[in-house]
């Protein structure tokens, strides 16, 4: 395992934690619909780079990585414009999500 593929783990767990307190502040309306989207849509990105972490041919689970990834932006930035998030939450968020995506453009390229 590389040390760049451990950094996106620890960014991406960290970015999950911040995103749990950050789900806490959405209306109760929204608990089984944009919350659990978000929620399912974090647990499957982390799931995938454990996922290529551990197979040899990483490539397919790279670009399934990169799919989980704009789906929640998309999920982000569409909670800020309901204001479900306030504008400084959503721009740490988004920082963290671009912080990942530079990580998995890294490790895409890496292994063309």
């Amino acid at each position: 395992m590389a040390i760049e593929e451990l950094k996106i783990l620890q960014k991406t767990y960290d970015m999950i934690v911040y995103g749990y307190t950050s789900l806490r502040q959405y209306p109760k309306s929204e608990k089984h619909t944009l919350v659990a989207e978000t929620k399912q849509c974090m647990y499957e990105l982390l799931s995938l780079l454990i996922r290529a972490n551990k197979r040899y041919y990483k490539k397919t689970t790279l670009q399934d990585i990169d799919i989980e990834l704009e789906k929640l932006r998309y999920f982000v930035r569409l909670a800020n414009a309901l204001e479900f998030l306030p504008f400084k939450k959503y721009e740490y968020w988004s920082r963290l999500l671009n912080e990942i995506g530079k990580m998995l453009g890294g490790w895409i390229k890496s292994t063309k």
